[in-house]
């Protein structure tokens, strides 16, 4: 109770205690506030003082340290900064990014000495040159023209970067994904630089495996097959689709879609395509994954014409497609394709062809209609010829099949187009293109060309293994002022044959559709023995002129006349075949020495040839034929004047096809027959030797040059060292071919075939102009006289005496050089100079018609250095007394 009043007493001071303080306190506060208030009135009536401002550098002057090739005035030009600013670090570091900005410099700096701004830089060197080391399947001149850099330009690091991935992304293009680009810089005085890139390019990419997963119809390698990119094997040597590209991979995908909608598997996908680089970077694996789908057939195939000229029920009754036949997508790619043509045919140009697909998953049938929309009918509008800036217009006009008002076709549009395309003036990829008239029912058919060089200019030197070394040159100008005439000389020499020749042909004569032309020229040809190449059997030398005109008579057949005059010279080497056996001191063509079919050629004369071919010709080319057929007939006549007649008739024929997907296959065939007109005497043929029909090489491959037909084969006797009697030995008759001499006398018919069968190779060999084909040729050369042979006598063969070029006999003199004199300083007789004829016998083979056939492979490449063929022919069939050789190549350059 005590203890509780002694609190509340406590508690009652120390209330009154905190009460007196707190009067105290605001008892003390007044005066100060009443102060305050006081000072704040005196200075709102008192003159304000001014504050101190804060301290800024005004730039007084700019200038500029390094500078080397550049000018003062142009550095501060590529900043902001200006005389009279305010020097404020931002503005240095901001006009340190503008120096940098202009990749001029490699180092820059800003500072401010009192207002005196200093702007120190170091130039970008200039590079001096580009080297590229290391780059041997990818060509300077194709890398320098994709990079940023070249010599006089400022070096800049982010530019080499550039450069080198822009390198690796060219090598990528390649397929060599392991290719790596190595920098670097060599210092050169007066602050230059080279940059070498160092190129390790690598490896090209090839493409190790295909996985496909889900195909459970076909195989792996059925699919494979379908694709354009091949498994790196080494059988895919000349191959390009080999390496791997992702745009022929996306192709692929594609293609195998392409190939299941053709087998009925219409609801065929693929999955995923994924492409993945080995470790290594030298090969990928590609790995497909498919659906295959359920396979559909035909069901209801009908076609829905809305042009009137078109009978739907008519049109369906002739689609190739039935009900019931499994699906095929490239058959009705086909069929809109060719109802669209038929609908060009009848001048609907415009006809829209539309396939219309009605899907039965469940009886797995697809209903097709092909709905052929009303469209008008179209005539030719305009014809416009664009882009020729030499050809003239008429030259390319004149090659229509369409004029202006006719009604379209597009069979003669196509037509248009091949005919120009094979004048060879203009791009291979030429088509005319079709667009809208001023009206619905008018079109518009423009030519735009592009022209290419058709002047030529050679000069070629090769090597044949017939002729060995060869020398040519020729001028031509295919395309004479515009006006599409041919114009050209051109001269050859070779071990066998000298040639010169000039032509002109115009093919629009006075602007009307008659070809005419001229040649005139000069031939000589050493025929060779075949045995010894260092010796000509008989030479001739033809001069001549032909004069030509042609006449159309239907779009793809013609009309050809000519009219040819020659004067022939043949002769022998009189030093070789050339004695007297009577003594009459007349040097003759001695049959003992050249045979007499030899003897029987020499002598001068003259031919006056009148010809006709009538020729069928609807190739889509005339330099490199893929479909068509081209057809000639010709017939020649000798005998309107000069001193040879005969009549000789000739045909050809050869068809072309694009099979199994740009497969070209060719079948040729020719053959002739010459009857003579005149009775040349008992045992002689009625036909001259040089008129005569040869066979061989390259005609027929897999035989030497005229190795196939009627031929004289000169075999030597000998003793046979095994005879009983050494001395009345028995004869030995050489046979072997190189140790006779062998002479082809021709054949007066001859037939020859050839099937062919050009493949394609990748885009890499294509590029390098590689054509292989595979062959059979098939020939025959017969119906000539059989010659007078001859034969020496055995075993001492023939002497005869030698003479003079004047008829005089020659005798050995005392120095052993021949002379006239009979006797010596002695006045004793001396020896006449004879000549022995070596015992032969001659013997006439080849002259039959049974076929000879050889097989084999070749390859035509248009190498950097000049055409280059070659072929390997394995004989199937041969005759006694052919000449054969399994290989041959001939090859050539230009400079």
């Amino acid at each position: 109770m005590e203890r509780e009043m002694v609190d509340n007493a406590g508690n009652t001071i120390g209330r009154k205690l905190a009460l007196a303080l707190l009067g105290t306190t605001m008892l003390a506060g007044v005066p100060a506030v009443a102060h305050a208030q006081e000072t704040e009135a005196e200075a709102a009536t008192a003159q304000p003082e001014a504050a101190p401002a804060p301290r800024q550098d005004i730039v007084r002057s700019l200038s500029v340290q390094g500078a080397q090739r550049l000018e003062p005035e142009t550095i501060v030009s590529y900043i902001r900064l200006r005389s009279g600013d305010v020097y404020t670090q931002a503005a240095a570091d901001q006009a340190i990014k503008d120096l940098y900005a202009t990749e001029l410099f490699s180092n820059a700096s800003v500072r401010n000495e009192n207002g005196n701004v200093i702007i120190e830089v170091t130039e970008n060197p200039v590079v001096n040159r580009i080297i590229l080391e290391g780059n041997k399947r990818l060509k300077a001149d194709k890398i320098l023209p994709e990079i940023k850099l070249a010599p006089r330009q400022i070096f800049t690091r982010s530019k080499v970067r550039a450069d080198t991935q822009r390198i690796i992304e060219l090598y990528k293009r390649q397929g060599r994904f392991a290719a790596s680009v190595e920098p670097k810089t060599v210092q050169l005085s007066q602050n230059r630089v080279d940059i070498v890139y160092e190129i390790t390019e690598g490896p090209k990419s090839k493409v190790r495996q295909i996985n496909i997963i889900g195909n459970d119809v076909f195989s792996d390698g059925k699919l494979r097959g379908e694709m354009v990119t091949k498994q790196a094997r080494w059988t895919s040597f000349f191959s390009s689709n080999t390496s791997y590209d992702p745009d022929r991979l996306a192709f692929d995908q594609q293609k195998l879609r392409q190939f299941y909608l053709t087998q009925g598997y219409a609801d065929f996908r693929v999955v995923s395509a994924v492409a993945e680089l080995t470790p290594d970077k030298k090969d990928f694996i590609i790995t497909y994954v498919v659906e295959e789908g359920e396979r559909y057939k035909f069901g209801d195939v009908s076609v829905d014409s809305q042009i009137r000229d078109f009978d739907s029920e008519t049109m369906t009754a002739r689609l190739p497609m039935q009900k019931g036949d499994w699906y095929d997508a490239k058959a009705i790619e086909d069929t809109v394709e060719q109802l669209t043509e038929l609908a060009g045919t009848f001048g609907y140009a415009f006809a829209d062809v539309q396939p219309q697909f009605r899907r039965n998953k469940d009886e797995l049938e697809m209903n097709v209609t092909y709905l052929i929309q009303e469209a008008p009918r179209v005539y030719v509008e305009r014809v416009d010829v664009n882009g020729n800036t030499l050809t003239q217009d008429k030259v390319v006009r004149r090659e229509f099949r369409l004029s202006e008002g006719d009604a379209f076709n597009s069979i003669g549009v196509k037509r248009s187009s091949n005919r120009i395309k094979s004048l060879g003036f203009f791009q291979e990829n030429f088509e005319i293109e079709q667009k809208p008239g001023s009206r619905p029912d008018r079109i518009v058919l423009e030519a735009n060309v592009e022209e290419q060089p058709t002047g030529e200019l050679q000069l070629s030197a090769g090597f044949s293994s017939l002729e060995s070394f060869i020398l040519a040159g020729s001028i031509r100008q295919r395309n004479f002022r515009g006006r599409g005439q041919t114009i050209g000389a051109s001269v050859n020499y070779s071990r066998y044959s000298r040639s010169a020749r000039i032509s002109f042909t115009e093919p629009y004569v006075f602007d009307r559709n008659i070809s005419a032309g001229i040649d005139i020229y000069r031939q000589d040809f050493n025929a060779p023995n075949f045995r010894n190449r260092n010796r000509s059997t008989y030479e001739q030398a033809q001069t001549g002129a032909s004069l030509r005109v042609g006449v159309p008579l239907s779009e793809y057949m013609s009309l050809l006349g000519s009219y040819t005059f020659n004067h022939d010279d043949v002769s022998l080497d009189e030093s070789q075949y050339f004695g007297d056996f009577d003594g009459d001191g007349i040097r003759t063509c001695e049959p003992l020495l050249a045979g007499r079919f030899l003897c029987e050629a020499i002598g001068t004369r003259t031919s006056s040839i009148l010809g006709a071919t009538l020729a069928f010709d609807n190739t889509d080319s005339r330099f490199r034929p893929t479909r068509g057929m081209s057809v000639s007939l010709t017939t020649e006549f000798s005998g309107l004047g000069g001193s040879v007649k005969y009549v000789r008739n000739r045909a050809r024929l050869a068809r072309y096809w694009n099979v199994m997907d740009n497969f070209i296959f060719s079948v040729k065939a020719e053959g002739g027959v010459i009857n003579g007109l005149s009775d040349r005497g008992p045992g002689l043929d009625d036909v001259q030797l040089t008129d005569r029909f040869f066979l061989g090489e390259p005609q027929i491959r897999g035989f030497d040059i005229r190795g196939v037909g009627p031929r004289v084969l000169r075999q030597p006797i000998i003793a046979d060292p095994d005879s009983a009697d050494p001395n009345n030995p028995d004869p030995l008759i050489l046979t072997a071919r190189d140790q006779i001499s062998d002479d082809a006398i021709g054949g007066n018919a001859y037939y020859l075939g050839r099937a062919e069968l050009e493949i394609p190779l990748g885009s890499g060999a294509s590029e390098l102009g590689l054509r292989p084909s595979v062959f059979l040729d098939v020939g025959a050369l017969w119906n000539v006289k059989t010659p007078t042979l001859q034969q020496s006598p055995f075993p001492n063969g023939l002497s005869y005496q030698l003479r003079d070029l004047d008829g005089n006999p020659l005798f050995v003199g005392e120095d052993g050089a021949p002379t006239t004199d009979t006797v010596d300083s002695n006045n004793q007789p001396l020896s006449p100079l004879n000549q022995t004829i070596a015992p032969f016998r001659e013997i006439f083979l080849g002259d039959t018609p049974s076929p000879r056939i050889s097989v084999g492979i070749g390859v035509n490449w248009n190498s950097p250095f000049g055409p280059f063929r070659i072929d390997f022919a394995q004989i199937l069939k041969k005759v006694e007394g052919d000449d054969t050789k399994t290989f041959s190549f001939n090859v050539g350059t230009q400079f």
